[in-house]
Parts: C-alpha cells; structure tokens; sequence
C-alpha cells in the first residue's frame, strides 16, 4: 500500500476517535453527568428497525436521544422469520425492554430495492435479495402496471416496508405479546431522503385480527 493512501487511511481513522472525543465534551459541558446516568439502565420505548444504509440513522431522522430507541438495520429493512439475529432482537426489546412501539423504516433510493430489480448477480447477498423479490412477486400486477421506473422502484419500497410489518406481526413473538398486553403497536415509514421527512404508511397493526385465518395462534 502506497504510503500516501496509508496516511489517508490513519488519518480517516483518526477522525473518527476525534470525534468522539468532541462529542464526549459536548454532552459534559451541557450536563455533567450525562454518561453516568446513561450507563444506568435504557428504557426505549421503540424498536426501530431499519436500512443499513449510511443516510437513514435512527436517532438523528426522529430527534431522539441515546437510550430513546433500541435499533436493529440491515439491508432493506427486511424481516425474515428465519434471521435468529433480527428475532433476538425483537424478543429482547418485546418482551424484556417492553417496547410499545415498532416501526419498520425504509427509505427511497434504496439500493437493496434497486439491486432486487435487476437481473444482475452481485454475490452472497444475492440470497438475501431474494425476499424482496418475493414481495415484488406477490405484487407483480400493482408494480408492473407502473411504467415510471423511479415510480415504480418508489412503490417497492413502500410495499417491502408493508410486507415486513406484517411479517413482524405473524412471529410468535409479537402474537404471544398480544394476548399479555394492549400497549404494542407495528408501525411502517419510508424515509424521503431528498426532504429528510417521513412518510407514515399508515399501516400501525396493534392486534392479530386481520392477519388471515392461517397465521393466528392458539393459546395451545
């Protein structure tokens, strides 16, 4: 490696513990014991599951603090019932931190959305872009019917976000909450990130009532 492209390297490194450095100061100087009461305990209240992409962090878009929201992201949002690493989550935040809200987050120009549209090869990630592939098939006449492919890359999102907040709704997880408590709702937003606003899909499940005779469970 070319001694430039090291120094560039440690100094893109540097940056980051800087960083931190000023943050630290920052949040002692407006309250001097900010991190030992942040190291106490956390008591979110929202579960927010969302993209990994670099522009969509949870606690900047909703303006909330460290300790406000309990996060998990991956690529594209998805919720998929065999992730153990999304599920955990999701028990852990259900059923120990007792969160009351769930949001689903996506965002337009999703590049997880874009690549699932292609034909193109890109990899392991190939096998994870397949689920939403699934959702463009169960929708296929509602996408095909749009001939704008920025419109139609748009609509993908919005219903890959649906899809996995039902998807979230028919684990056992959240189901078995539902019959202990009244106070956990799935939500769905896409993120515009040209306005920086969200979008509220308005599709907020707070019960397992219309999920279909095939995915309610029993008390058994």
């Amino acid at each position: 490696m070319k001694k430039e492209t090291r120094l560039k390297l440690n100094e893109g490194y540097a940056k980051l513990l800087e960083g931190n450095r000023d943050w630290v100061a920052d949040q002692l100087a407006t309250d001097p014991t900010y991190f030992k009461t942040l190291s106490k305990s956390q008591h979110p209240e929202v579960l927010w599951i969302g993209c990994s992409d670099s522009r969509v962090p949870a606690n900047e878009l909703t303006n909330t603090k460290p300790g406000e929201v309990f996060v998990h992201r991956n690529i594209a949002n998805m919720c998929v019932h065999t992730d153990m690493n999304m599920l955990s989550v999701l028990d852990y935040a259900v059923n120990v931190l007792k969160v009351k809200h769930v949001i689903v987050s996506g965002h337009y120009d999703c590049g997880g959305i874009d690549a699932a549209l292609s034909n193109r090869q890109f990899g392991l990630i190939d096998n994870w872009l397949r689920h939403i592939k699934d959702v463009y098939r169960t929708h296929a006449a509602e996408l095909d019917a749009i001939d704008n492919e920025k419109d139609r890359i748009d609509r993908l999102v919005e219903l890959n976000v649906i899809e996995q907040v039902y998807n979230l709704c028919k684990t056992t997880i959240v189901q078995n909450a539902w019959k202990e408590r009244d106070d956990l709702e799935i939500h769905g937003w896409v993120i515009q990130l040209d306005t920086g606003f969200v979008k509220d899909l308005n599709v907020s499940v707070s019960n397992a009532d219309n999920l279909g005779k095939i995915f309610a469970l029993s008390d058994n």
